[in-house]
């Protein structure tokens, strides 16, 4: 009985994920309102916290001109200062999408993560979807996972979701939660908008995972953004969410993070030992190294 208790709370975390309307441009107010919805979620007791891709400048872009003149610095930016501070403040992680300009003068669809202690890493989209690739140059940092005192982290950006080796690397490289960033578009006719959460149910419970995606809500320049973020456990299912489809709404979620590296299998059916690498790269080519699970 101790055992099990001892196991139910060895990296017990509050994670969140925050659905807001960003509006175009206004990037002081965007990050304001970034700020009173994590001390909103952090006042639950929320210690994990996601927001949505480019939730500070918006994501319908005119021209490159335009686009370039909201872009800035990571971390050395306005955006990711604030995010740090708060997060010392409050003394959470938060991982939330920015347009970056990077030291080589281009700019990336990124999001960044950042702790108690100040900045982690930052992910650079590597899927860049439709029109990102008329603005952003593809992600080059790879596949990444953040080594924290309460567990492995890993981030992927929207189209990056619809990838599902990215899930795999991450999860093979050790990762216990992947944060997602995104701005899901409507996208289909049907009885949901987006095929977003049914991406998150099947990565998290393929892969044995914890995954959080903050979407956006709002129409912006007649881009209709579908919300439906969500939280979902290692077996697949929904801790929180679906959110709402038109409504700013938070979600959150306590969960056990190591739950992650406890197979939930039975002794037959163990994903990561039946693969077939004999058929196939035990990385999928990529070079990277793995992590036991």
């Amino acid at each position: 009985m101790a055992k099990d208790k001892l196991i139910n709370q060895e990296s017990m975390v509050t994670l969140a994920a925050i659905q807001f309307d960003p509006q175009f441009g206004q990037k002081e107010e965007n990050v304001k309102r970034t700020i009173e919805l994590i001390c909103k979620v952090a006042d639950q007791g929320a210690n994990v916290i996601t927001l949505p891709e480019l939730c500070n400048t918006g994501y319908v872009f005119n021209t490159r001109e335009e686009c370039f003149s909201l872009m800035e610095k990571v971390p050395e930016g306005p955006t990711t200062q604030a995010w740090m501070e708060i997060a010392k403040e409050r003394g959470v992680y938060i991982s939330g999408g920015l347009g970056e300009m990077g030291e080589d003068g281009k700019a990336y669809n990124s999001c960044v993560l950042v702790g108690p202690d100040g900045f982690i890493g930052k992910h650079r989209k590597l899927h860049l979807w439709e029109d990102d690739k008329v603005f952003f140059e593809p992600g080059d940092l790879g596949h990444q996972v953040f080594q924290t005192p309460i567990g492995r982290i890993g981030m992927l950006i929207c189209n990056d979701m619809w990838y599902f080796e990215s899930f795999r690397l991450l999860a093979l490289m050790g990762a216990d939660v992947v944060l997602c960033p995104t701005n899901w578009v409507v996208e289909i006719d049907g009885p949901a908008k987006t095929l977003g959460p049914q991406l998150c149910m099947t990565n998290a419970g393929c892969n044995n995972m914890f995954v959080v995606a903050a979407d956006r809500v709002g129409i912006e320049r007649g881009c209709e953004f579908p919300g439906m973020s969500c939280i979902v456990g290692t077996d697949g299912w929904y801790r929180a969410g679906p959110a709402s489809e038109d409504k700013e709404e938070v979600l959150v979620a306590t969960v056990n993070l190591m739950a992650a590296r406890r197979l939930h299998m039975n002794n037959m059916n163990v994903v990561f030992r039946d693969r077939r690498t004999d058929l196939y790269d035990e990385m999928l080519g990529s070079g990277l190294k793995s992590l036991p699970r």
